[in-house]
């Protein structure tokens, strides 16, 4: 099946992305799919995005178009890691077509793809059929099922995320991806609502402890607060704040796997923050670090003296659950 139409998906770029101790030429897709069968988390907009249609063979034209356009757009060539995105999962049949699933396995046959997905669209047929579609012997490993796990913690994920699953329902994923010869990438997510900043950073570390050996790839996104969602209407009563990027580096510096961390919006307002002055640095640091694996950098970043450093310390000491958080 192949489009005659384009149509820019929500947003495609390229990067880099750490893989087995190399950096490799990454591009990055947020296809507009047929939505998020869950759409209920309070903190993901992404449930908004979606192609309203009632026919499956639209969908899957529609969806191709997009695909089109990346074709056009870029010369495939030049990228060894695919990171595929969408409302909800690439593996929902549902929301992606099985004809579009196969399209995109061809595309991007003999790269490294890895896919968003729920983890009860993770069934061992479908992940070995588009792996087999995807694999041409240059990879041990071509496909990894990204699962937004966000927490290891079932009360958190419930009450905080409101994500729909359980960690058994991560961990029944992550065998039957496995067992299809499939990696497994748990994304976390860093202080979610309600949790004050020493709980959110006492549930990451807990959560990365408890990922040890079970997962090939780790991602930590601290909490950005993204517009028309229920964290938003806290965070503009000032019941919320996102967390700090002190929180952010003392996590990584302890953390008993390599995980990796883009502070998406990090030191505004809307993103993982500190006070205005460090947060550049910090950001960028964070960054380089993901791509180069150095620990050492993430303690001389952890060293740095700025004013505000004390005031987390403080935040972290006092601040209380179920009351209002300390700072902005």
């Amino acid at each position: 099946m192949i489009a005659e139409n384009q149509t820019k998906p929500i947003a495609c770029w390229r990067g880099k992305e750490r893989y087995e101790g190399k950096t490799l030429e990454c591009l990055t897709i947020i296809f507009e799919s047929g939505g998020c069968s869950w759409a209920k988390c309070l903190m993901c907009s992404y449930r908004f995005e979606r192609y309203k249609t009632k026919s499956c063979d639209e969908l899957a034209r529609y969806l191709s178009g997009q695909l089109a356009w990346v074709r056009s757009q870029f010369s495939l060539d030049e990228f060894s890691m695919i990171k595929i995105f969408t409302s909800g999962s690439f593996f929902d049949p549902n929301e992606v077509p099985l004809a579009f699933q196969e399209e995109v396995a061809k595309t991007f046959r003999g790269k490294i793809v890895i896919a968003e997905t729920r983890p009860e669209f993770v069934s061992r047929s479908t992940i070995e059929h588009f792996r087999a579609e995807l694999d041409n012997g240059t990879y041990t490993t071509p496909l990894y099922c990204a699962i937004g796990l966000e927490t290891t913690s079932d009360p958190i994920r419930h009450k905080c995320i409101n994500k729909g699953f359980t960690y058994a329902d991560f961990t029944k994923a992550a065998e039957i991806a496995h067992k299809a010869g499939a990696g497994v990438k748990a994304y976390l997510l860093f202080k979610p609502l309600f949790l004050t900043e020493a709980e959110a950073v006492a549930d990451m570390k807990s959560s990365l402890t408890a990922l040890a050996g079970n997962v090939e790839m780790v991602s930590m996104n601290p909490c950005t607060v993204q517009k028309r969602t229920e964290l938003e209407s806290y965070w503009r009563q000032g019941a919320y704040r996102p967390p700090y990027l002190w929180s952010v580096l003392s996590i990584i510096r302890d953390a008993p796997v390599e995980v990796t961390c883009d502070p998406l919006g990090g030191g505004q307002k809307r993103g993982p923050h500190n006070c205005g002055t460090c947060d550049y640095d910090i950001t960028r640091g964070i960054r380089d670090y993901s791509l180069t694996g150095d620990r050492d950098l993430i303690g001389a970043l952890l060293d740095m003296d700025c004013t505000c450093k004390s005031e987390w310390e403080y935040v972290l000491a006092h601040e209380r659950p179920y009351c209002m958080p300390l700072t902005r």
